[in-house]
């Protein structure tokens, strides 16, 4: 019975994912790169994403850390990362957002008749 309950494994993930102060701030700054983030020489902000490198930079951690949170991220499925010229470029999938909202809006949501 509680099984009927309880998310799935990658649900699960993306309440993790998203149970970070620092996670979130990443998600809300990626959701406007441009203007959150400098222009970039070896990527387009909106078509590649944002490098590592800026993400940390703005959130004045170390490359570990970011490394760990994007990391966290990209595996629950909210952002994707792309390799370019020797460097991690990241941006949101919205149709993860959308696809998961929904998800847990079936899962929690009681339906008003």
């Amino acid at each position: 019975m509680l099984n009927n309950i309880i998310l799935n494994k990658e649900d699960l993930s993306i309440l993790k994912a998203l149970a970070s102060e620092t996670r979130l701030t990443i998600l809300e700054l990626l959701k406007d790169p441009v203007a959150n983030f400098p222009p970039q020489v070896d990527g387009d902000l909106i078509r590649d994403g944002v490098c590592a490198d800026f993400i940390r930079e703005k959130l004045g951690i170390t490359a570990a850390t970011a490394s760990r949170h994007l990391t966290l991220l990209t595996e629950a499925g909210l952002l994707n990362a792309r390799r370019k010229k020797g460097w991690t470029f990241y941006r949101r999938d919205e149709q993860a957002f959308q696809r998961y909202l929904q998800q847990l809006q079936s899962h929690l949501l009681k339906e008003i008749p």
